[in-house]
């Protein structure tokens, strides 16, 4: 039976930037046409650490029972060293997706929007057949897309919108922002895993691009959201700047990738990729309000 430290573990609290930096950018964006509401974006805040634990046990669960995580470079897997049943972790997942769906019913009846729902449902579909199911798109080179899509575009103008009735050219801006920095913390976790995932069968974009490539787009991804920060800071207020203090941690977060690093030696990367993504994030969220 798995410890309460292996749980957390499997839960993989390194990948929460992900969800954190989304709600943060959007409300920042909000923030920006004066119209931020904490408690709105605290419920989205919920919806998508929800969401992100869950996907991070349904990815557990189904790559585990498929064999894929038999040897296993990265972090600890529940299923995959046995310390749980399937079927438990499995649950977990369900679990929190459901504390998902809970909290973002309440949201959409807070703010009354109501096709929201619809959007809702596709994130929750998109989070389990990442690697479940008979056909998972995990294994065909589009999670990276899917990340983008619903841990960029969908989440950040999806948190503006439920606080400020619409979407914004600014929250568009900021989603893709984000959006990148979503996929090259995926990336960088599938090219870590390159190898292994190959020999599963899982063909991650990863796989499909081979480490070079792979290597050259996580650098793309990385720096666009400055770009677009800079841009954005020259048409819509000095203030949002601020997002350019973190290039430094972006450059050394880098750094590993640009030399070459493979397997345990890009865990760091994983780690500071996340941790890049939340400070642009937040810096970027103080900018749009002070703008």
């Amino acid at each position: 039976m798995a410890t309460a430290a292996q749980w957390i573990e499997g839960a993989r609290l390194r990948t929460l930037p992900a969800a954190v930096s989304p709600v943060l950018a959007g409300t920042g964006a909000a923030a920006a046409v004066d119209d931020a509401h904490l408690g709105r974006a605290l419920l989205a805040l919920v919806v998508g650490l929800a969401l992100q634990v869950g996907v991070n046990y349904a990815n557990d669960y189904s790559d585990g029972i498929r064999g894929t995580d038999a040897d296993r470079v990265g972090p600890f897997r529940l299923v995959g060293s046995a310390a749980a049943r399937p079927s438990t972790v499995r649950a977990a997942a369900w679990a929190s997706f459901a504390t998902a769906a809970v909290s973002g019913l309440a949201l959409v009846a807070w703010s009354q929007h109501w096709w929201l729902l619809a959007v809702g449902a596709a994130s929750i579909a998109a989070a389990w057949f990442y690697t479940g199911g008979d056909r998972p798109y995990g294994y065909r080179g589009l999670g990276e897309v899917s990340v983008f899509v619903f841990f960029g575009l969908v989440a950040v103008t999806g948190t503006t919108y439920v606080q400020a009735g619409r979407i914004t050219a600014v929250s568009v801006a900021t989603a893709v922002a984000v959006g990148c920095l979503a996929c090259a913390l995926m990336l960088v976790n599938n090219l870590r895993d390159v190898h292994t995932d190959a020999a599963g069968g899982k063909r991650t974009l990863a796989v499909f691009l081979g480490e070079q490539r792979s290597r050259l787009l996580y650098l793309t991804l990385l720096a666009v959201p400055f770009v677009v920060a800079a841009g954005l800071a020259v048409l819509d207020g000095p203030w949002i700047a601020l997002a350019l203090v973190c290039v430094p941690l972006a450059v050394a977060t880098a750094r590993p990738v640009a030399r070459k690093a493979t397997g345990a030696a890009l865990i760091p990367s994983l780690r500071m990729t996340g941790l890049t993504e939340l400070a642009f994030a937040a810096l970027l969220t103080v900018g749009l309000a002070l703008s």
